[in-house]
């Protein structure tokens, strides 16, 4: 690879390793895409998950990708890479619109009071990004309901898996009128620890919805070519592990970071594969 390529290989497979080995399974042409999607996407998300959150990069690599849909070029090659995929695909300016306000919402706003103004985040987060990556597979429109669930699924599970993290940043993602019925006011350990059956039920329930909606999504397998179904499917199997490891033991989420190894994804991009031909 030349070095260009070099930096957005090591911002997609640093940012996630569940998605960087799944999608070494697409096609080479398609693959080199989503490689720019997700540096892009990435990119974005480490200056507002870091600690301290990087506002001014943040500003900066945002106003970078709107100065290059003017002129063409930023001078970074995430940003010019985005911008040429997005030209190529006639990805629309709406959902990369709504993107950068999900991450501008994780500069301003901490606590999402009601499933509504987290399904609100979710949009710009991840189902966006799920119609991005149809673009990318040439996907009927007809599947961009499902993917948009797919990405709606992930997303939740990213909140349950990352609660301990979200608590350092100050964060509730999962929702907190939900939340206050089973007897919490948040999800601070000290808390949880003297309702742990409060807190097991609520988030079984929630891994529920999740469940729910990631059946929803895998109806939309339909639309997806064999020869790119093997990572798609191996990406959402991985999700689906992460979620039964902590509907079994919910409090795992406060002892570590509950994620498949990489051998696990290898062997079910494998299996995968050996199931689709």
């Amino acid at each position: 690879m030349f070095i260009k390529d070099n930096i957005i290989y090591d911002t997609f497979k640093k940012g996630s390793k569940t998605y960087f080995y799944s999608s070494l399974f697409f096609p080479i042409a398609v693959r080199s895409r989503v490689f720019v999607l997700y540096a892009f996407v990435r990119k974005a998300d480490n200056f507002v998950d870091s600690i301290p959150q990087n506002v001014t990069g943040f500003y900066k690599f945002k106003k970078d990708y709107y100065d290059a849909l003017k002129t063409g070029k930023a001078n970074d090659i995430v940003v010019d890479s985005f911008v040429e995929l997005k030209n190529e695909l006639t990805i629309k300016d709406e959902w990369i619109d709504a993107f950068f306000k999900s991450m501008e919402m994780d500069l301003e706003k901490k606590v999402y009071k009601d499933l509504d103004e987290t399904i609100e985040y979710i949009y710009g987060s991840a189902e966006v990004i799920g119609m991005m990556m149809c673009r990318i597979m040439g996907i009927d429109p007809k599947g961009y309901y499902y993917a948009k669930n797919l990405g709606k699924a992930m997303q939740y599970i990213n909140f349950i898996r990352d609660i301990k993290d979200d608590n350092l940043l100050g964060r509730i993602y999962l929702p907190v009128n939900i939340l206050k019925k089973y007897g919490l006011d948040s999800l601070d350990f000290n808390e949880v620890k003297e309702n742990e059956k409060g807190f097991k039920d609520f988030l079984r329930d929630e891994l529920k919805r999740y469940f729910n909606w990631q059946a929803l999504a895998e109806k939309g397998y339909r639309y997806i070519p064999k020869y790119l179904l093997v990572p798609v499917k191996t990406a959402s199997d991985m999700y689906k592990y992460t979620a039964k490891r902590i509907f079994d033991d919910p409090l795992i989420v406060y002892k570590i970071k509950v994620k498949p190894r990489i051998r696990r994804i290898i062997y079910t991009s494998l299996k995968n594969f050996a199931d689709t031909f």
